[in-house]
């Protein structure tokens, strides 16, 4: 995200060294009493990080951030321990660290399902402005939150909103914020202030060799209709058919002007 390298920097990598040096060794903490007793499985708790965070909201306020992560579940006891900690504040953002103890890392004992959990981290004085950095990945921020007190996650583009513009880094945004797959190229057939209309073209087919060997490959194409919004284009619609008639099934209020010259889309 641009925020709290160098020093901030060699703590990530050192913490996050750290972790992955737990799971993959199965670093034993205090076992239990049947454990100790071998009446139980012997699966180690290993030190872990949450497998997603789903979200993150203020409370008290804005003195204590709720921190929403996904963990193992099962039908023995999987998570212990939760604890959410203020690691440091740094160029506007405020670092924090979700961390368990848990047996998944060991098949056998059973932890294949997930639970959602809920970690509390107390900050030194209120949250502001400020960003939120969860164990150096994941960023929130409450500027431009639509339902505080929860926080805005931010993407691969940063936190700032992308100006829904013409140009070509808008349209990038765009295709980034469509549910399609990578490496997927664009066409621009129309584009003004309030509309944006790309058409998408992913090579699909499976992994050929030489020439001749009766592997072949084809272009999926789809045409997308976008909306200007704060945050940037937002995909509403996809219709392939000329003209406006398709598309004003679905979307009605588009302009007839960026539509009536619209060529059939040849999907591959």
């Amino acid at each position: 995200m641009g925020h709290g390298m160098g020093r901030r920097g060699i703590r990530t990598v050192v913490l996050g060294a750290a972790l992955m040096v737990l799971a993959g060794c199965g670093a034993k903490t205090a076992a239990t009493d049947e454990e100790a007793t071998g009446t139980a499985a012997t699966a180690a708790w290993t030190l872990a990080a949450p497998i997603r965070i789903d979200g993150v909201r203020t409370a008290e306020g804005g003195r204590s951030l709720l921190v929403d992560a996904e963990v193992p579940d099962g039908a023995r006891d999987c998570v212990r321990r939760l604890r959410g900690q203020l690691d440091t504040v740094e160029h506007g953002t405020v670092y924090v660290m979700v961390t368990y103890e848990t047996r998944s890392l060991d098949r056998d004992y059973g932890c294949t399902g997930t639970q959602r959990v809920q970690a509390t981290v107390k900050l030194d004085e209120p949250l502001g402005s400020r960003r939120v950095m969860v164990n150096s990945a994941d960023v929130f921020t409450p500027v431009g939150a639509t339902s505080p007190p929860a926080l805005r996650q931010c993407g691969e583009n940063g936190c700032d909103p992308t100006p829904p513009r013409c140009t070509s880094s808008s349209y990038h945004q765009a295709v980034n914020d469509t549910d399609i797959p990578q490496h997927t190229s664009w066409v621009e057939r129309g584009c003004d202030d309030t509309w944006l209309v790309l058409d998408l073209s992913t090579r699909t087919g499976p992994a050929c060799g030489d020439v001749g060997d009766g592997c072949s490959s084809s272009d999926v194409s789809q045409r997308w209709f976008y909306r200007a919004e704060s945050s940037g284009w937002r995909p509403v619609a996809t219709n392939g058919a000329a003209g406006c008639v398709g598309i004003h099934k679905v979307l009605p209020e588009f302009p007839e002007r960026m539509c009536a010259s619209l060529p059939r889309l040849d999907r591959g």
